[in-house]
């Protein structure tokens, strides 16, 4: 197939493109590479997929030029805003693609507290750009990243794509409820075919510097405290970057199919009479994050200094992905320790930012 992702110099993109490339796909990726985190990550993951060769050479990027990549010609990456209609439009004429995922958002839960502006522009604006390039262009197979925040003050657990979901607690989690509603409206107006997967904590090498892992292990090198939130009292159901990969794979492989027995009354939410499909896409194996802590001390051979907090607005205090959708429909079925991904995650830490294996800059 020939595939749009988007939000390729990001974390979760960047692991589905390679995937998709290894295995004989053709791949346009697509980034705003903005400023919301260190660039040199970005730089450093469009590197690894022959965008750029140095990261001197992620400064100089041309907006809006497709560039291949120098280690497979079967990938291009162009930097866009998904809030540029005009440009998008012109992609997806020129290009022609058979599926889309939509990776590309602005992430966050607390970053929305200071910031709304920029969810509105990509989360919102971004997507109904995306839905709209599909149904002028004839693509007819969507997936996209929506979040496990959108359960907000539900408190039932396992979270199930079934509960009610009307009660976010964050402009992020807003967003991304929104893109599954809006991704339902043209289901069933122009026969698209949508999955929305709702990501658990994504964790692993490459990941972003807002997260815990990243933050965790940087403190613990530096010696410097963290803080740890609603007391170390935390829930997390941290799902492994190859594990969430694997799943997305699936999911683009097998696009949303109508059920054809779903009435308005007692049709469950997570599908529907319109070729539309939400899935939790998690570990199904939430983790405590005093463990979870305890595991990068564990691989560092040190302790971490915690400065215990209490839960900061926007935050849930768990969160447990029930997945047995995925199970039953595409075999899918998380595989990944909390321990070796951790290890992995921290490998790839003390490589990316010159430090030998016991944790010393060289």
């Amino acid at each position: 197939m020939k595939i749009l992702v988007t939000g390729t110099a990001g974390f979760i993109g960047s692991h589905l493109a390679l995937k998709l490339l290894n295995r004989g796909d053709v791949v346009v990726g697509l980034d705003n590479i903005n400023d919301y985190y260190d660039k040199d990550i970005k730089y450093g993951r469009l590197q690894r997929t022959g965008i750029i060769d140095s990261l001197e050479a992620g400064k100089d990027i041309p907006y809006g030029e497709l560039l291949t990549s120098s280690t497979n010609p079967n990938y291009k990456f162009i930097k866009l805003n998904l809030e540029d209609k005009d440009e998008m439009m012109n992609l997806f004429k020129t290009e022609k693609f058979d599926a889309v995922c939509n990776l590309a958002a602005q992430a966050g839960v607390r970053y929305s507290l200071t910031n709304p502006d920029a969810y509105m522009d990509s989360n919102i604006i971004g997507f109904i750009n995306i839905l709209e390039c599909c149904r002028h262009n004839g693509v007819k197979n969507l997936s996209y990243a929506s979040s496990s925040s959108v359960y907000g003050l539900n408190e039932e657990l396992p979270f199930s794509t079934n509960h009610n979901v009307d009660h976010p607690i964050s402009l992020y989690a807003a967003s991304k409820k929104s893109n599954e509603l809006m991704a339902h409206t043209y289901s069933h107006l122009f026969d698209i075919s949508t999955t929305g997967l709702r990501f658990f904590t994504v964790y692993g090498p490459w990941g972003r510097p807002d997260m815990a892992l990243f933050l965790f292990t940087k403190a613990a090198l530096e010696s410097n405290t963290i803080d740890v939130f609603n007391n170390g009292e935390m829930l997390r159901d941290f799902t492994y970057i190859d594990d969430i990969v694997e799943g997305i794979t699936r999911v683009i492989d097998n696009p949303a199919k109508k059920d054809e027995n779903w009435n308005g009354k007692t049709g469950e939410i997570s599908t529907s009479s319109a070729p539309y499909k939400i899935y939790n896409i998690g570990n199904n194996n939430p983790v405590k994050l005093m463990d979870f802590i305890e595991a990068i001390e564990n691989k560092l051979g040190k302790k971490i200094e915690k400065n215990m907090m209490p839960i900061q607005a926007g935050d849930v205090p768990a969160t447990f992905a029930d997945v047995q959708d995925l199970i039953d429909d595409l075999d899918y079925i998380p595989a990944t320790p909390i321990q070796k991904g951790i290890d992995n995650f921290v490998d790839w830490y003390l490589e990316f930012f010159g430090y030998d294996s016991k944790g010393n800059k060289k």
